[in-house]
């Protein structure tokens, strides 16, 4: 409209609403700070989606919420309710019944009190034996009906919603036979499906006949069995939680008031629901506590929440293997936790499907695990949290943008051509524009002035790096830093030394090769038995693989050898103290390495002295060197001297 005027701005209404729900990056960025501090890769993973990006709106917290409502539910009453109600009609019933017999004088009003005065002490059994009595009383009369009709109707309405209002009437026979021909055609429809018959058109033909007693509407069989086995499941642990005198009192009212045949067409409808879904707890009970009775669809009701609550806490602990979240109900989340959960619930999901949207992590069958993509955004700060601590000294000055796969500076330069990538030769190229421009301020460059250095082509390395993954190493507080150690390695010769050849050997009692993301998720060896044989071994393998690259041998432990391979059939033999036999193993593989000409350094983690002396030995044997770093200087230590190690004896 002309005159509308329109202003634009930044948003100052609160949170973004546009921004998406968590900083992905930085939820990476979580996981990588929690193993290069030396957690498990899963277990990192796991954690983020427990604790939740930032802190907030985790698995770990709707956990605690629905352990907090189990609690309450465990409170919320005495499931013996239905029993004490039947008691104190009865007792009400009774009493009317006196009264009105103590007005009357006659040989039947006296006979009649003889049996009242007779009745078993167990409510049950006084009810059914009152079965047959005429009663003199119309108040009693009505009042013993209750007990019948009243746990009738919350047996049936609690396993069928829409059973309760027929079931009340129950002096129509129409509905009384509505019912009955109901619960026939339910059990024959579920035997049919136990049996893994086509029942879509039997279920559509029950639907259209009986879909009144079931407001749920649901769509299949599936569905109609998911509604009903949950509620007979909770019927079944109420049984199964109250003693064995309640349970057989329970037990003895409800068949009498739901009568023979109703009572045998509801216990075969819970062995269909129990063939057909038994994975429902259907054996266990629960020791529910509380001053205030419960009816029996009360109780049944606390039970189905508690059990509901149950498979809610067992889809957020995530423990089984290759659990996700989609196996989070998020309606059960938001029914039993409220709609906030379930929202928070859905954020996760997103969160992680962003994460591999944008190819952070992969599943396989055991769950999430980094990507490559994302190990090299890990690699990236354990090498820059290394060279954070380098600084200009003895093992000199090592800058990455300076360091690369162009070359060494040969001390010549040549005009710059269309895709060099060198560094610019700065003195010569302004010397050229001076020269052909003159003196003049500003000197005016052209194109034909530029001037690169040139290099030449940088050796190659073929470099092994053998990380001790025995038990000690965790234990001792080394994990973390190796780690990082060797991922900063890994990415140091990949982005900056890409025509090196890095192979990383992890040796406990055997040793294996380690790719980058195997490196990231490897756990400690429980095993005991440190191989440097077998780990110096695989080393020697790599080596002969790249027979023109500089050969490179990094070892890091903290432990001597206990172990070797044995010549026979190649299986690890342990032994503490370290065998001759082992240590004269370890010095054949040493010197094979020396002869094929490979630099080998080792870095001594913690104080032994027998290690010290054995390692020494070894070093001075290979024409090595020997490190024994601080756990927090093992990154700076490693890289340098791989920077130094590479250029090398040839």
């Amino acid at each position: 409209m002309a005159g509308n005027r329109f202003r634009y701005g930044q948003w100052r209404g609160g949170p973004d609403p546009l921004a998406p729900p968590y900083d992905v990056r930085a939820a990476v960025d979580d996981v990588g700070a929690e193993v290069l501090a030396g957690g498990s890769l899963r277990e990192a993973l796991r954690n983020l989606l427990r604790r939740g990006p930032q802190g907030r709106g985790g698995l770990d917290d709707l956990a605690a919420r629905a352990r907090r409502l189990r609690r309450e539910a465990l409170r919320r009453g005495d499931l013996d309710g239905a029993v004490t109600r039947a008691r104190a009609l009865l007792d009400q019933a009774l009493a009317a019944e006196r009264d009105e017999l103590r007005g009357r004088d006659d040989e039947g009003a006296r006979f009649a009190e003889t049996v009242l005065d007779n009745l078993p002490r167990s409510t049950a059994r006084a009810v059914e034996e009152l079965s047959g009595y005429e009663w003199a009383s119309a108040e009693a009369r009505a009042t013993y009906q209750r007990i019948l009709d009243g746990l009738r109707d919350d047996v049936l309405g609690q396993r069928f919603a829409g059973l309760r209002d027929a079931v009340r009437a129950s002096a129509d026979p129409a509905a009384q036979q509505r019912l009955a021909e109901m619960m026939r055609d339910l059990n024959d429809l579920l035997a049919r499906h136990a049996r893994a018959e086509d029942t879509t058109d039997a279920f559509a033909e029950f639907m259209r006949r009986h879909g009144e007693f079931f407001p749920e509407q649901p769509r299949d069989t599936d569905e109609l069995v998911d509604v009903l086995a949950r509620r007979a499941a909770a019927g079944q642990r109420l049984m199964n939680s109250l003693s064995d005198r309640q349970r057989e009192e329970l037990a003895r009212l409800m068949r009498q008031s739901l009568g023979d045949r109703l009572a045998g067409e509801v216990a075969a409808l819970d062995a269909n629901l129990r063939t057909l879904r038994p994975d429902l707890r259907w054996g266990r009970g629960e020791r529910v506590r509380g001053e205030q009775p419960l009816g029996y669809a009360d109780a049944a009701g606390a039970l189905d929440e508690i059990g509901e609550l149950d498979d809610l806490l067992d889809a957020l602990e995530q423990e089984h293997p290759g659990a996700t979240l989609d196996d989070v109900d998020v309606d059960a989340v938001a029914r039993t936790l409220g709609r906030d959960a379930a929202d928070d619930v859905r954020r996760l999901r997103e969160l992680e499907r962003e994460l591999r949207r944008q190819g952070w992590v992969n599943r396989d069958a055991e769950g999430l695990t980094l990507s490559p993509k994302a190990l090299r955004r890990l690699g990236g700060t354990a090498l820059r949290r290394v060279f954070a601590d380098l600084t200009a000294g003895p093992r000199g000055q090592h800058d990455l943008r300076s360091a690369g796969a162009a070359g060494e500076v040969s001390g010549g330069s040549r005009p710059w051509e269309y895709g060099d990538e060198q560094p610019l030769d700065v003195v010569r190229t302004l010397t050229r524009a001076v020269r052909r421009s003159g003196t003049g301020v500003p000197v005016q460059l052209a194109v034909e002035d530029f001037e690169v250095v040139e290099t030449e082509r940088r050796a190659s390395a073929a470099v092994v790096l053998c990380v001790d993954l025995s038990y000690s190493m965790i234990s001792q507080g080394r994990w973390g830093p190796m780690k990082q150690t060797a991922l900063a390695l890994a990415h140091l010769m990949a982005t900056r030394f890409p025509q090196d050849a890095l192979q990383i050997v992890g040796f406990g009692r055997a040793a294996l090769p380690l790719t980058q993301q195997e490196l990231a998720a490897v756990e400690p060896d429980l095993q005991q038995g440190t191989n440097l044989q077998h780990a110096l071994r695989l080393a020697g393998r790599h080596l002969r693989r790249h027979p023109d690259a500089e050969p490179v041998v990094l070892v890091v432990t903290d432990g001597e050898p206990t172990a070797h391979l044995d010549p026979d059939d190649g299986e690890a033999l342990f032994h503490w103290p370290p065998l001759p036999e082992t240590v004269e193993a370890t010095i054949r593989e040493v010197d094979r390495l020396s002869r094929f000409g490979a630099t080998l350094n080792l870095f001594l983690l913690g104080d032994d002295p027998g290690l010290r002396r054995f390692m020494d030995a070894v070093a001075r044997r290979s024409k090595g060197r020997l490190f024994t770093p601080d756990t927090e200087d093992l990154g700076e230590y490693v890289v340098s001297d791989y920077l130094r190690a590479r250029h090398g004896r040839r």
